[in-house]
């Protein structure tokens, strides 16, 4: 099984795993409903507060389990998704948190809070 992990909406920080040898921050994942679960140590599996990401992102559907919310998550479908963040007043948004593409895990030592992306373009 692979590291699950995203960038929080309010601070735009990847969610760093435990296992990554970068300090891990508390985040809330909030539903569509106002619920709210805290995590302070992300192990990178894609659970916080004891509650997975991709379960909550299927019964947010009219759906049910971890395989389904994955299904759901990648099918270009327009659902519902569970917002990501550091701060526990934020407000539930329709948007879905972006995906880090480092895993929480796989960083570039030259980056330490973001995810590395080719966002750069080199001026001549």
């Amino acid at each position: 099984m692979g590291f699950f992990s995203w960038k929080t909406q309010d601070t735009d920080r990847s969610i760093a795993n435990s296992y990554s040898g970068r300090e891990t921050f508390t985040v809330y994942m909030t539903d569509d409903k106002g619920n709210k679960w805290k995590e302070d140590n992300y192990e990178g599996y894609g659970v916080f507060g004891g509650k997975d990401y991709y379960e909550l992102l299927a019964e947010m559907n009219g759906k049910a389990g971890r395989y389904d919310g994955i299904s759901l998550a990648y099918s270009g479908e327009q659902i519902k998704y569970p917002n990501l963040s550091e701060a526990e007043d934020w407000p539930y948004i329709e948007i879905g948190p972006e995906i880090c593409p480092d895993q929480g895990y796989f960083y570039d030592d030259g980056e330490e809070e973001e995810c590395e992306e080719d966002d750069e373009v080199e001026e001549e």
